[in-house]
C-alpha cells in the first residue's frame, strides 16, 4: 500500500494503492514520475484522498479477474485445447484456494505454500508446472492491466521441482512395428493407410484425423524427391485448428506410404467420380464410417486397442506410434535438425530431451575410436606383445617393491594374503 513508480515500454507510470483502491498514470520521464510520487505521498500523508476517487477501479477478486482473462485474452490467442487445460486447472486448483482472494493479497508465500502442498499430494511434475504456469500468466496480465505492481508467482518454478525422473519416449522396435501393421491389415483394413502414416510421417492423432488429400504431394513417381505431407491442420475438442506449433511443417513421405496412399487416393477418385464429383482435395483422408471427421477416441478404442491386443504386444499409446518415428529415424542416423523439423517440435531442445538417448553409438566405441586415428608406429609392439612382456616382468616388480608374500593370480590381479 503506498505510491510507487514503474517503468512500463517507453513509458513511466505512478500507481497508487490504498485501502484497495488502485490508480495509476502514465507521466512521462522519470523525474516527473518521480516528482509526482513525492506530491501524492504528501496529499495521502495529510489525509488528502479526493484523487483517488475520480475514476479508481477497485482490485478484481481472482475468481472474477480469471473470468475476464479468459474471455479477453485467452480466448481470442489461445488454441480450444490450451483454454480447456486453463479453465479445468481453474476449477480444480486455483479457484477453490484463490478465488475469493483480491488480487493484491495473493502473497508470494501463500503461493509457495501452495504448491508445497500441491507437490506432497502425489501430482505429476506437469500438473505442478502447468498450474503454477496458470496463475503466472494471469497475475503477469494483471499488471500489464495496471492492477499490480509486481507478480508473487514470477520465478516460483524451482519449487516445483520432484524426484520423478524426466520421461523418455516409448519406441516401438520395428519387429513390434511391423507386427502392429500385420495386425491392423488384419483387423480393419480400412486404416492401415491411418496406422502406417501414424508411423512413417509422425503425424499427431488431430492431424491425422484432419489431413486432406491436398496436403500431400506424391510427386511424379518414387524416384521424385519432391514428396511430402504438408502437415497445416489439426482437430482438437471437435474444432480444426492449427498444428500444435501454430505452423504448418513438410514431412517427408516415404515410397512405401507413398504407394499405400496412392492406392488408397485411386479408390476414392473413382468413388467420387461416380458420385460426380470432379476433385477430392478438400476430402479428408482418413474420415469416418459415415464421411464425417473420425474421432481420435473412437479410432483408439475401436480400431487402435484391439489391433495392440490382436498383435500380442504390451500395452502402449496411440501416442507411441509418434514416437516409435522419432526414435526409429535416430537409429538410422538422421540428424537431430531433421527429426525436429520433421516432427514439428518448437526447439532442437524437445528434441534433444525426448529422444536424445536414442542417438546410436552412444557407448564406449567412441573411444575406442580415439585409439584408431593415428596409425601406430612400425616398430611399435602390439597389444598382445605388450600384456606379455607386463606378465613376464611381473616378478621382478614385485621383488622390486618388497613383494613377499605377495601372490599373482591368472587373471592378472595381485593379492598379498590377510596378515
Amino acid at each position: 500500500m503506498g505510491v510507487k513508480i514503474k517503468k512500463r515500454g517507453s513509458k513511466w507510470y505512478v500507481y497508487v494503492n490504498y485501502h484497495g483502491r488502485r490508480k495509476n498514470r502514465a507521466v512521462g520521464t522519470r523525474e516527473a514520475a518521480e516528482k509526482v510520487r513525492r506530491e501524492l505521498e504528501a496529499r495521502l500523508t495529510l489525509g488528502d484522498t479526493g484523487f483517488l476517487h475520480e475514476h479508481v477501479e477497485r482490485i478484481s477478486t481472482f475468481d472474477v479477474y480469471s473470468e475476464r482473462w479468459l474471455k479477453q485474452y485467452a480466448e481470442v490467442q489461445c488454441k480450444p485445447s490450451t483454454i480447456a487445460g486453463y479453465r479445468r486447472i481453474l476449477k480444480l486448483r486455483l479457484l477453490p484456494e484463490f478465488g475469493a482472494s483480491r488480487l493484491d493479497e495473493i502473497t508470494r508465500d501463500q503461493l509457495k505454500q501452495y504448491i508445497s502442498k500441491l507437490a506432497t499430494a502425489d501430482l505429476s511434475r506437469n500438473t505442478l508446472r502447468n498450474t503454477l504456469c496458470a496463475i503466472r500468466v494471469i497475475l503477469n496480465q494483471a499488471i500489464e492491466d495496471g492492477l499490480l505492481d509486481k507478480n508473487p508467482a514470477a520465478r516460483l518454478g524451482r519449487f516445483t521441482k520432484t524426484d520423478e525422473p524426466r520421461f523418455q519416449a516409448t519406441a516401438l522396435t520395428r519387429e513390434e512395428a511391423n507386427r502392429f501393421l500385420q495386425a491392423t491389415r488384419e483387423m480393419c483394413p480400412e486404416y492401415y493407410g491411418l496406422f502406417l502414416t501414424a508411423l512413417r510421417a509422425g503425424l499427431r492423432r488431430g492431424e491425422l484425423v484432419a489431413l486432406r488429400w491436398g496436403d500431400i504431394q506424391f510427386g511424379a513417381s518414387e524416384e521424385d524427391r519432391n514428396r511430402f505431407i504438408l502437415v497445416k491442420h489439426n482437430y482438437v475438442h471437435r474444432q480444426f485448428t492449427t498444428p500444435k506449433s501454430k505452423k504448418s511443417r513438410r514431412v517427408d513421405l516415404s515410397k512405401q506410404l507413398r504407394r499405400v496412399l496412392l492406392a488408397l487416393r485411386h479408390q476414392r477418385l473413382l468413388k467420387a467420380l461416380s458420385e460426380g464429383k470432379t476433385s477430392i482435395a478438400d476430402d479428408l483422408v482418413f474420415p469416418s464410417p459415415e464421411g464425417s471427421v473420425l474421432d481420435p477416441d473412437n479410432l483408439i478404442k475401436r480400431y487402435f486397442l484391439p489391433c495392440v491386443g490382436h498383435a500380442r504386444l504390451r500395452r502402449f499409446r496411440f501416442h507411441d506410434l509418434r514416437h516409435s518415428f522419432g526414435s526409429l529415424l535416430i537409429q538410422d542416423g538422421a540428424s537431430l535438425a531433421y527429426v525436429k523439423e520433421q516432427m514439428g517440435h518448437s526447439s532442437i531442445q524437445v528434441t534433444v530431451d525426448t529422444y536424445g538417448h536414442l542417438i546410436p553409438g552412444a557407448n564406449i566405441s567412441w573411444v575406442d575410436r580415439l585409439d584408431t586415428e593415428t596409425a601406430p608406429h612400425q616398430d611399435a609392439p602390439t597389444a598382445h606383445q605388450q600384456e606379455t612382456a607386463m606378465q613376464e616382468d611381473l616378478p621382478e616388480v614385485l621383488e622390486s617393491v618388497g613383494g613377499g608374500g605377495w601372490t599373482r593370480t591368472n587373471d592378472l590381479r595381485i593379492m598379498r594374503p590377510s596378515l
